[in-house]
């Protein structure tokens, strides 16, 4: 196997879970026990740049399971939606969805993935990317008739999208890593654990 460093999904995102499953990876997953909402409403008062946003989350989450699980890789991975100016966070209500997914018609958004990943409690790898997302022009009858097939599962997403599923429905277009707009970065994960392993190799 290419990719056989066994690490820990500090996360309990189901798309990111399957995507690394979907690559064959060996792991296993353990929620983070950081307080993601206080950290993130912190650093939103404090200006903090969007991008730095979803890095330091990721780093949060990876860091409170590598605190208590020791000699093994640990992978944390946040995403975050910024739209004119706002870090958006996920719908209550299907009525909350129906209002974003409208204030979106028509306009591009960017989302922010990162990854970090500690090794007995230090960070030893990051990454972060961008992509832009622009979602067609839509109706409310076309918004009623998206939130209907989809139910309330599409509150899971911060976008009020999924885009390996219905997604494409309403998107126009994805400028950026396709991966990274599910919630990782893979390509670089993959290429910081091809990399870990051949340093650990050489050892």
């Amino acid at each position: 196997m290419l990719f056989n460093n066994k690490f820990i999904l500090a996360s309990s995102s189901s798309s990111r879970f399957k995507m690394l499953k979907n690559n064959k990876l060996h792991f296993s997953k353990v929620a983070p026990v950081c307080d993601e909402y206080s950290i993130k409403k912190k650093m939103i008062l404090k200006k903090t740049p969007h991008k730095k946003i979803s890095l330091e989350l990721a780093r949060s989450k990876s860091e409170s399971v590598s605190q208590e699980k020791k000699d093994i890789l640990v992978l944390g991975s946040d995403t975050i939606i910024s739209f004119q100016g706002r870090v958006l966070s996920k719908s209550k209500s299907l009525k909350e969805a129906k209002k974003t997914i409208l204030n979106f018609s028509g306009k591009k958004h960017n989302i922010y993935s990162s990854a970090s990943v500690f090794f007995n409690n230090q960070e030893v790898w990051n990454a972060t990317q961008k992509s832009i997302i622009k979602i067609r022009k839509l109706t409310e009858v076309d918004v009623d008739s998206y939130l209907e097939k989809n139910g309330k599962k599409i509150l899971s997403s911060i976008g009020c999208y999924q885009a390996e599923s219905l997604g494409p429905n309403i998107i126009e277009g994805i400028e950026g890593d396709f991966f990274n707009v599910l919630g990782l970065p893979l390509f670089p994960f993959l290429l910081f654990l091809n990399g870990y392993k051949n340093s650990k190799q050489k050892k």
